[in-house]
């Protein structure tokens, strides 16, 4: 279940993103005022940016819809694990030298520090 809806999530995406680049901004309108043949395109003079501006809200609502789908999956899960109860550091015990002879890796480690 959770794989469709990140499957129509990246779709929705995807639809978004190109339907957003495929629309005019506001400066082309005055590239139309001089003659660039905008009126004759498939959808006519008007028919693009409706039928472009439809279907991005549709895109965009479904894209909102996974989202809030996906949000709710993932809280939802039947696991309830926490990521600090399940990656438990071990704290490393210390070697037999280290416990027999604790003042030999004092004096090692003062000739590694200079003077």
């Amino acid at each position: 279940m959770e794989t469709l809806v990140t499957v129509i999530h990246v779709l929705a995406a995807a639809s978004v993103i190109g339907l957003v680049l495929l629309q005019h901004g506001k400066g082309a309108d005055m590239g139309a005022a001089f003659g660039s043949g905008a009126s004759g395109s498939l959808f006519g003079v008007s028919g693009s940016s409706n039928f472009l501006s439809r279907a991005t809200a549709v895109s965009v609502t479904i894209f909102f819809i996974t989202s809030l789908s996906l949000a709710y999956l993932s809280s939802h899960r039947a696991e309830h694990a926490s990521v600090l109860k399940s990656h438990t550091l071990s704290v490393p015990e210390k070697s037999e030298a280290t416990k027999a002879a604790p003042e030999a890796t004092e004096k090692s480690t003062a000739k590694d520090v200079p003077q």
